[in-house]
C-alpha cells in the first residue's frame, strides 16, 4: 500500500475511481479542487492511496488559513460532501492516518471530514441533511408530485408571469441576484471569480438559470450542476422583495422539467441545516430528509468547531452586514466567504 500526495498526472486515475465508486459525489472530483484552487488558492493536500499501482483510495483535502474562523483542513473545501472514498475500512484508516498527520504538521487545528456516512470513532456533527429524489420519465408526472401547496405555488409563479432563461452568457446576472440575496441573508458573498471558476472548469457539466418577473427584471437565480444521473442546483438567490411571485418554486420545476426532458433521473436539492428555512421548504416540496454526517479529526482543537451562522455569537454581525450598503459587501463580502468553507 502506498499512500501519497496526488499530483497532476493522476487526474484521470483519481477521477475514474471517482466515477466508479458507489459513494463518489461531484464534490470528490478533481475539477471541484481545481476550481477552489483557481478561484481562492487555497492549498490542496489531495491524498491517493494505491496498491500495486491502482488507486484503492482517494481523500480530497483543502488548507483553509484564516485568523478569524481558524486554520483547519476540510474534504472537501465548499462542497456538500467530500469524505474518504476507498475499496475497504482499513484503506480509509490509513487515508485518515496520513491526513492528521499533514495537519499536525501544517499546526491545524482540526480536519473536517463531510461524510455521507459515519466513520467508527469520530466525533460527528448532526447538522446536515440531504434531500434527494427521483425525477419521473414523464413531465406532468413530476409536476403531479409535488405537494398541494408547493404545486400551486408553481403554478402562481407561472401565472404571474415569470420566465427561466439558462446559459452561461447570463452570468452577470447570476451574480448580481446572489450577491442582493446574500446581502439581505446577512451572508457575505463569493467572488465573482469563485463562481465563473465552476462554469470554466466544468464546462457543460455546470449551468446558470436566471429566472425573470414579467417586466424583464432578474428576480432569482440558480447555479446547477450535472453529475452522473443527478442534477444539483447548488448556489441559489432570490430577491426578498419578490417573494410574493414565488421565485423559489418555480425556478426549481423549471429546473426539475429541465433535468427531466434531458433524462436524468435524480433531482438533489443538496443539503440544509436542519431547522432552518430551507430545510422545511424541501421537506414542503416532500423531500424526505437523509442525514450527513460531518465528523472531525481534533489536533490542536478541544472541542467541535462551531462556524454555522445559526451560532448565536454570529447573529450582531449578521444584522450589521444587513445593514451595510450592498456596493460595500459585494467590495469586503468575497475576503470573508473565501474562508467560509
Amino acid at each position: 500500500m502506498n499512500i501519497r500526495l496526488a499530483v497532476e498526472a493522476d487526474k484521470t486515475a483519481w477521477d475514474a475511481y471517482v466515477l466508479a465508486h458507489p459513494d463518489g459525489s461531484l464534490f470528490h472530483l478533481d475539477n471541484w479542487r481545481q476550481s477552489v484552487e483557481q478561484a481562492f488558492g487555497h492549498p490542496s493536500h489531495a491524498l491517493l492511496a494505491e496498491d500495486g499501482g491502482r488507486v484503492v483510495g482517494v481523500l480530497p483535502l483543502g488548507e483553509i488559513d484564516s485568523r478569524i474562523f481558524g486554520h483547519f483542513l476540510v474534504s472537501a473545501p465548499f462542497a456538500e460532501l467530500g469524505g474518504p472514498l476507498a475499496d475497504s475500512p482499513e484503506v480509509a484508516g490509513q487515508l485518515l492516518e496520513l491526513a492528521a498527520e499533514i495537519g499536525m504538521e501544517r499546526d491545524c487545528a482540526y480536519v473536517e471530514l463531510k461524510n455521507k456516512s459515519a466513520l467508527d470513532g469520530l466525533p460527528t456533527k448532526n447538522l446536515y441533511f440531504n434531500f434527494s429524489k427521483e425525477i419521473f420519465p414523464e413531465v406532468e408526472a413530476n409536476f403531479n408530485a409535488i405537494p398541494r401547496k408547493s404545486r400551486a405555488a408553481v403554478r402562481k409563479g407561472i401565472n404571474e408571469g415569470l420566465t427561466a432563461s439558462f446559459g452561461n452568457d447570463l452570468f452577470d446576472d447570476f451574480y448580481e441576484v446572489m450577491a442582493r440575496s446574500y446581502h439581505q441573508l446577512g451572508t457575505p458573498i463569493f467572488s465573482r471569480r469563485f463562481f465563473r471558476a465552476f462554469l470554466d472548469v466544468f464546462g457543460d457539466d455546470a449551468e446558470v438559470m436566471v429566472v425573470r418577473n414579467k417586466g424583464g427584471h432578474p428576480v432569482g437565480c440558480v447555479m446547477s450542476f450535472y453529475h452522473k444521473d443527478r442534477v444539483m442546483p447548488y448556489y441559489a438567490g432570490s430577491l426578498w422583495e419578490y417573494r410574493q411571485l414565488c421565485p423559489n418554486d418555480f425556478k426549481y420545476w423549471e429546473l426539475m422539467k429541465r433535468g427531466c426532458e434531458r433524462g436524468y433521473k435524480v433531482f438533489d436539492y443538496g443539503r440544509s441545516k436542519v431547522d432552518t428555512g430551507s430545510f422545511s421548504f424541501k421537506k414542503h416540496w416532500g423531500f424526505e430528509p437523509t442525514p450527513l454526517a460531518y465528523q472531525y479529526q481534533l489536533l490542536k482543537a478541544a472541542e467541535l468547531p462551531n462556524l454555522s451562522p445559526a451560532n448565536p455569537k454570529y447573529q450582531k454581525k449578521i444584522e450589521l452586514w444587513r445593514k451595510m450598503p450592498l456596493a460595500l459587501t459585494k467590495i469586503i463580502g468575497p475576503t470573508l466567504a473565501k474562508y467560509l468553507a
